[in-house]
């Protein structure tokens, strides 16, 4: 008589809220942060999408979680060296992670409340000026003057996403455009002619972003005396 071989049960890693918060991390970075749903998010781990709420409140504090995942992911402040090279390096690394995770910054700043998370990288960050002899004024200014940048990311006034715009269309409105706004016009121009690959020309947007970032430091050096 045949013996029968019971297969081994599979074994299933079990959910835990870091795990979760990585596939929604893991998916918002393939398929886009619209794409994101408690419904989607279960069958990318394999799960009822009831069985997250045992990790996460809901889609709110999903999201909170994911920010608090990037936020967390960002190079830890050096603790020796010059304030300026200390600060540059720490918001370029933000700078590399929001690239990575390109849906975060819409993500952060739509939260209301900043995080344990995101207030530890933000006071670690003020610590990099207080080392650097900034006084709590100048500090308050300096968080001012970078804005969204000490995270990694700008909120640009000019928006040229939409690069794929027909070379034909757009010629034709920037003639429409400019007797009434010649400067603006004039911008647009230069963005359309020059070769965005080229580091200094075009809205090469790694560069537009280092050449604020430096003006505001310099800045801030000269206002410490």
């Amino acid at each position: 008589m045949a013996t029968r071989i019971q297969a081994a049960p599979r074994h299933r890693t079990p959910l835990s809220r870091e795990r979760v918060l990585e596939a929604a991390v893991v998916l918002a970075d393939r398929e886009g942060i619209d794409a994101l749903s408690m419904r989607r998010l279960g069958q990318e781990l394999g799960v009822e999408a009831m069985s997250l709420y045992n990790h996460v409140k809901g889609k709110e504090d999903l999201l909170d979680g994911m920010v608090d995942l990037i936020v967390g992911a960002i190079d830890p402040p050096a603790t020796t060296g010059p304030w300026k090279k200390a600060l540059r390096n720490r918001i370029l690394s933000a700078r590399h992670t929001m690239l990575r995770h390109p849906w975060a910054s819409a993500v952060i700043t739509s939260r209301n409340n900043a995080s344990p998370v995101v207030m530890k990288y933000m006071d670690t960050t003020g610590g990099i000026m207080r080392d650097g002899g900034f006084s709590v004024d100048l500090m308050h200014h300096a968080f001012h003057a970078l804005g969204s940048r000490v995270l990694g990311f700008s909120q640009e006034l000019y928006d040229d996403s939409g690069a794929d715009t027909d070379p034909d269309q757009m010629a034709a409105m920037t003639r429409r455009m400019a007797d009434q706004f010649p400067n603006i016009v004039a911008v647009m121009e230069q963005i359309t002619h020059d070769d965005a690959s080229v580091v200094g020309s075009g809205c090469d947007d790694q560069f537009e972003f280092g050449f604020a970032l430096d003006l505001i430091l310099d800045g801030l050096e000269r206002q410490k005396g």
